[in-house]
């Protein structure tokens, strides 16, 4: 049996969600008649309190779109020096919206609105105007980490104050609102755009979201056919989504749970440096005088348990809920091995 901790993206539908797919009432989503996704899209729109939402076929097509609808090209976009959008979208900021991120380091992923601030830039002829703030919550690359309510209101007081939109990048913010109890809502007031991901951590094959006023909304719908995201009888991903909004948002604590169980066994093994999880993501540093993280992960996969190399030393370990108890004790048990 493969024991698949790579990401939150590996799951496969139930055989309940692949019920609701099969059942599906569907339409021509480009002609606006597909009462599925119509119902999905106000169900979201709902969850995060904006006027309306989109539904696409990937988180990163609506970030994209995103940043295309909000920011005039050849602007600056400021960010965290490792939000997915820097580290992870393959330069498309730059090639799709023709924009520029302006990367704050942090020590650990939590952007601050004091950094904020000093990377907004003062108008001059000769640099790239400021756009537009995005946030990330939860941060990947930080390790699932939250990004604290205060933070993020401080942050959008920043925005106000020099008259520019929010963007949060949201893939993972069902992790972050079940593990602060939190409203969606709430975190979602301080952006003007959200974008929340259906195939993270909630178990659908396929499917993302772009929150937001109609005003903006109805941009975002050009521009995401645009870049080829107009979808025809789409209600049969849809249906995966309103199944996983009824049945897979409060199952998130289990994998935190698990995450925080699985930090808990390799805490004691020499030679690993675990970075205490927020939510679904653990980090695992290797220290110089063991195994790096290539060799580890090909070691681990060969006991047939998949995780990721995030760096020449680090690892990472995703929890979903096709991974129970006995997954994590075994993938635990596969690392403690190795390196003894």
């Amino acid at each position: 049996m493969t024991i698949d901790l790579r990401s939150d993206t590996v799951t496969r539908p139930t055989p309940p969600m692949r019920e609701a797919i099969a059942r599906a009432e569907v339409g021509d989503d480009q002609f606006g008649d597909d009462p599925t996704v119509k119902r999905l899209e106000a169900r979201v729109a709902e969850l995060l309190g904006k006027e309306t939402s989109l539904l696409f076929p990937t988180g990163m097509m609506a970030n994209e779109t995103a940043l295309l609808t909000l920011c005039a090209p050849s602007t600056e976009v400021v960010a965290e020096g490792h939000c997915h959008f820097i580290d992870w979208e393959d330069g498309a900021p730059a090639q799709l919206a023709q924009v520029m991120m302006r990367g704050v380091p942090t020590p650990d992923g939590v952007l601050t609105a004091e950094g904020v601030e000093a990377a907004i830039r003062s108008p001059n002829f000769n640099q790239p105007r400021t756009s537009a703030i995005a946030v990330e919550n939860t941060h990947n690359a930080a390790g699932g980490k939250i990004l604290p309510l205060e933070t993020m209101r401080a942050i959008r007081a920043v925005a106000e104050k020099h008259g520019l939109p929010v963007h949060l990048d949201g893939a993972r913010l069902w992790n972050a609102s079940v593990a602060t109890g939190v409203p969606l809502a709430d975190f979602a007031a301080c952006a003007d755009t959200v974008m929340v991901c259906l195939s993270k951590g909630l178990g659908c094959p396929v499917g993302s979201m772009l929150a937001g006023p109609r005003s903006i909304l109805d941009c975002a719908k050009r521009n995401r056919r645009r870049l080829g995201g107009a979808m025809r009888q789409s209600g049969i991903l849809a249906a995966a989504g309103l199944y996983a909004l009824d049945h897979n948002i409060e199952r998130l604590a289990d994998d935190h749970a698990r995450a925080r169980r699985l930090a808990e066994m390799l805490s004691s093994v020499p030679g690993l440096q675990v970075v205490p999880p927020d939510t679904n993501i653990l980090m695992v540093d290797l220290a110089p005088d063991v195994l790096d993280a290539p060799t580890l992960v090909a070691r681990l996969k060969e006991r047939g348990i998949l995780v990721t190399a995030f760096t020449s030393r680090r690892v990472r370990f995703v929890t979903h809920l096709d991974v129970d108890d006995a997954g994590i004790e075994a993938a635990a048990t596969g690392v403690r091995e190795i390196l003894a």
